[in-house]
């Protein structure tokens, strides 16, 4: 599957978002880079499925409770309760994109180097044992 160029862009403003969000934890919660590592991943997301999309998505009626407990983080970390904003931001994108994790662990259990690691007894009692699709 080939991505156009303005998912390329979209996957790039989801890394950096998530990396800046990983800067802000490890600068001891620093509202600044959080707040900038919700804008670039929210619009990656965006670029990367189409706005309609993202709508749809972030509505759907099985989805709402991550949909408020993410915007409701976003708004503590802008609120300058970095900490608690975080937290509730973590419950919402496990509840938004838990379904995505096996599919994700799946592949990650395809690759060379990694895959080998991962299939490790003591490591494998973590990890799913199957992906619902196949990547």
């Amino acid at each position: 599957m080939w991505l156009s160029d303005s998912q390329k862009i979209g996957v790039g403003l989801t890394a950096f978002g998530l990396f800046f969000m990983l800067l802000g934890v490890m600068m001891l919660f620093d509202g600044g880079l959080l707040a900038i590592g919700n804008v670039l991943f929210l619009c990656g997301i965006t670029a990367i499925i189409g706005p309609k999309n993202t709508v749809a998505f972030f509505t759907r009626r099985e989805k709402l409770r991550g949909t408020a407990c993410l915007a409701g983080g976003i708004f503590l970390v802008l609120s300058k309760y970095p900490f608690l904003g975080f937290i509730l931001e973590i419950f919402g994108i496990l509840n938004l994109f838990g379904d995505f994790f096996p599919v994700v662990f799946g592949f990650v259990k395809r690759l060379p180097v990694i895959g080998p690691i991962l299939s490790q007894p003591m490591l494998s009692r973590f990890m799913p044992r199957e992906s619902r699709t196949r990547v």
